[in-house]
């Protein structure tokens, strides 16, 4: 629930985002910089609230990380200009990485030995079932009534999620406490070659979904209404691809299902760039490359918790802002061939080399990790 509440804040105001622009009386790229102060927000809050708190019993933490999280984006709903909007959009991100990191390292002690990977993806389903389901609803209410009804519906969900965690969550102890230190991961080469490999190679993704709408658009000849339809189709793999994830990972280990996952994101969008202009195709690799991506949330997840250990959750979250810098990078990046005049397609080439780069780190934790193993080390 935590989960689906975090997704529905953090992309819902990419589909309200004219409406709020006309009400705060600013500009659509003004408006934008209300998305990118929440991106801010996590990747900050991420390591600085995880370092603070990881110290507290499970479910103190979570249900203090969730109280944030409702108050500021309920506070979203009043905003009344560009500052105040940038300030409280800023605050409401700050638990964000927290939340997912913490969370993530619970749900993988509470799991049975060897489940660890479907515990997380059970978590991250809140996720992509809000690509599916509650972020187009708060798109629609928001469009239809005032955008403010959306961040209140955010809250509505945070309410829940307090309660529920409250009432349900056990309060676990926190184990190596005296490791449990934020200084630990930063002398972990290993680490740092993951949270690498998820700024890039997962930036993949985000070279292709921040431009999705112009594809289908200008590209494949599609209506308005049908971009809606392929974020849902988008979502669903998203769902699919999730629990996917958490199977590779039980049969491959990690960090070969992340090369898998990672290749295979890559060839998708090399093939989604031929098949875009074909209206039924274009619709298809929706789902496919949702699917394929997010069979890399858990193990990537997996692979981060097992690289720091004592210092797990404060390695999970920081992998959240991970995440986020990717969002950065790869709308970023895909959208300087399209300033230069080589179309919309090209965000999807350049979606398929980050993931191919991604890939080949992956690679390379893998053979320098079977090396040391080898030389006993």
């Amino acid at each position: 629930m935590g989960a689906f509440g975090i997704a529905l804040t953090e992309f819902v105001i990419m589909g309200i985002l004219p409406e709020v622009a006309r009400s705060l009386e600013v500009t659509i790229p003004e408006a934008g910089h209300f998305i990118s102060a929440y991106a801010l927000g996590v990747v900050l809050g991420a390591p600085l609230l995880t370092g603070l708190i990881a110290r507290w019993p499970s479910r103190k933490s979570l249900v203090v990380l969730m109280l944030w999280f409702t108050v500021f984006n309920t506070l979203s709903a009043f905003a009344e200009g560009y500052w105040s909007m940038m300030v409280v959009r800023f605050l409401s991100g700050l638990p964000h990485g927290a939340f997912f990191g913490i969370g993530a390292v619970i749900a993988a002690r509470l799991a049975p030995e060897g489940k660890g990977a479907q515990a997380i993806a059970k978590m991250f389903a809140g996720f992509t079932i809000a690509n599916v389901v509650g972020v187009p609803l708060g798109t629609f209410i928001g469009n239809s009534f005032h955008w403010s009804f959306s961040f209140l519906l955010v809250g509505v969900v945070g309410v829940l999620t307090v309660v529920s965690l409250y009432n349900w969550m056990p309060s676990l102890s926190v184990p190596r406490e005296k490791d449990e230190l934020p200084v630990s991961p930063m002398k972990n080469g290993k680490l740092w070659a993951l949270l690498a490999l998820t700024a890039i190679g997962t930036g993949g993704f985000f070279a292709w979904y921040s431009y999705i709408a112009p594809l289908l658009l200008d590209v494949s000849g599609h209506s308005e209404t049908t971009v809606s339809y392929a974020m849902v189709l988008a979502g669903t793999g998203m769902v699919a691809g999730n629990f996917i994830g958490a199977r590779m990972e039980e049969r491959l280990g990690a960090l070969r299902a992340i090369f898998a996952g990672l290749s295979g994101m890559s060839l998708m969008l090399v093939l989604n760039s031929f098949l875009a202009p074909f209206p039924v195709w274009v619709l298809i690799m929706c789902f496919v490359v949702g699917l394929v991506t997010f069979t890399l949330a858990a193990p990537i997840q997996i692979a981060i918790i097992q690289a720091s250990y004592g210092s797990e959750m404060l390695a999970s979250a920081m992998n959240q802002s991970a995440f986020n810098i990717a969002n950065a990078i790869g709308a970023y990046l895909a959208g300087l061939p399209i300033a230069f005049g080589y179309g919309v397609i090209a965000a999807g080439q350049v979606g398929a080399g980050l993931a191919a780069l991604g890939a080949l780190i992956a690679l390379g934790i893998y053979t320098y990790t079977r090396w040391r193993h080898r030389r006993g080390r």
